[in-house]
């Protein structure tokens, strides 16, 4: 009896834990996606290790909503929209997005990003690859790799 008692007490307190976690990771997600609500201008593109020039670069912005979904514009012309999720608990941050309309359709994409108050980094791979672990773009990795800044609305 007393073997079951404290078996019971165990099991509460470690569901207590689990689910205190999933609060404070939900949590998390919730601030994170606040924070990066709104437009943002590409500043630096690298794709396989090569890097466009900045006035091509600069063409492309990307407008996120707080609920994860996201526009990919080029001047005033919709590229791609999609939907993201993120981890802002790992070390690097995760985010895995999901393309809806474009090219890369229905594929989905692994990456790390870093998140300031006005400025983001973003790399990721091609769809079918594994996750980057740092911000490097290069032939040998085919990575992408993103720096972007806020547009401060008028």
């Amino acid at each position: 009896m007393r073997y079951l008692f404290f078996s019971s007490l165990v099991v509460g307190l470690l569901l207590t834990s689990v689910a205190s976690a999933d609060d404070a990771k939900d949590e998390a997600i919730k601030k994170e996606r606040k924070k990066i609500e709104g437009k943002w201008q590409i500043v630096e593109l690298v794709i396989q290790g090569n890097k466009s020039k900045d006035e091509d670069a600069a063409k492309f912005t990307v407008v996120n909503d707080d609920k994860g979904a996201w526009t990919l514009w080029s001047d005033d012309r919709k590229v791609a929209m999609g939907t993201s999720t993120f981890d802002p608990t790992t070390k690097p941050k995760t985010i895995d997005f999901t393309p809806s309309e474009g090219d890369a359709k229905g594929k989905q994409f692994f990456g790390i990003y870093q998140l300031g108050k006005n400025a983001r980094k973003l790399c990721f791979a091609p769809s079918g690859k594994v996750r980057p672990t740092e911000f490097s773009s290069t032939a040998e990795n085919q990575h992408i790799f993103v720096t972007l800044k806020r547009i401060k609305s008028k």
